[in-house]
Parts: structure tokens; C-alpha cells; sequence
């Protein structure tokens, strides 16, 4: 596992999370990294997590919606609605990494951030994508 791209993920959930109640991504990305310390490497990962999946997001929110019959996405918390948005940017655009390293990554990601229900949910969810 990547120290870099551990942190980064952590940090593209946080800034999910602003951009998910309304902040610019733009201006989320800035305020996020002016007040927080990270390396460059991971820097760039999690702005890469963060533009790839807003531009993506149609489609990441109807693959989502499609494995998840018992939830709206609308219905998720906002924690778990955002893991697995970045989770299934990241399985979808970035073939280069090893889905199932993607998906342990996120379901951690989930268990740190999210309820105690959180890992369950997001692994039931990104493991049928799979």
C-alpha cells in the first residue's frame, strides 16, 4: 500500500464531502490543502480522485444506483455516498491499480470515516461492481 495514495484517498473523501454540500470543487481543493499538510504525491492523487470523479459523476452515481436496489443514493450517508463514488472513479478510470487493492483501500476508508455499518455496506456494494 501507498502512503501517498492512502492519505490521498482519505483527503478526497474529505473534500467529497464539501463538495457534496454545495462548495466548488475548485475552491473545496484549495481550502482543503491550505489547512492541511500532505505531501505533493498525495497532493495530486487525491485532486485526481476528487476532478475525476465530479466530472464522471453521472455515470459513477448510475453504476452505484444500479448495484445498490435498496438505496437511493440520496438516502446514503453522505460518507458512504461519497467512498463509493470515488471508490468506483477509481475502479472504473484506473485500471492500472489492482481492484481488489482499491477495494480494500476504500472499505478501510469507509470503517475510519463512516458508522460502524460503513465497511459493510460499501464492500457488499463495490463487490458486486466487481
Amino acid at each position: 500500500m501507498s502512503g501517498h495514495r492512502h492519505k490521498g484517498r482519505e483527503c478526497a473523501l474529505q473534500i467529497m464531502y464539501q463538495v457534496d454540500a454545495g462548495t466548488d470543487v475548485g475552491e473545496a481543493l484549495l481550502d482543503f490543502f491550505a489547512h492541511f499538510a500532505l505531501s505533493q504525491e498525495g497532493i495530486d492523487f487525491a485532486t485526481r480522485l476528487v476532478r475525476g470523479t465530479v466530472s464522471h459523476q453521472p455515470e459513477i452515481d448510475s453504476k452505484i444506483a444500479e448495484h445498490s436496489q435498496k438505496w437511493r443514493l440520496d438516502r446514503m450517508a453522505v460518507v458512504d455516498r461519497n467512498v463509493l463514488r470515488l471508490a468506483t472513479y477509481e475502479l472504473t478510470y484506473t485500471p492500472e491499480l489492482p481492484p481488489k487493492v482499491v477495494l480494500d483501500e476504500w472499505i478501510e476508508v469507509a470503517k475510519r470515516f463512516g458508522t460502524e455499518h460503513s465497511g459493510a455496506f460499501v464492500n457488499g456494494i463495490l463487490d458486486s461492481m466487481l
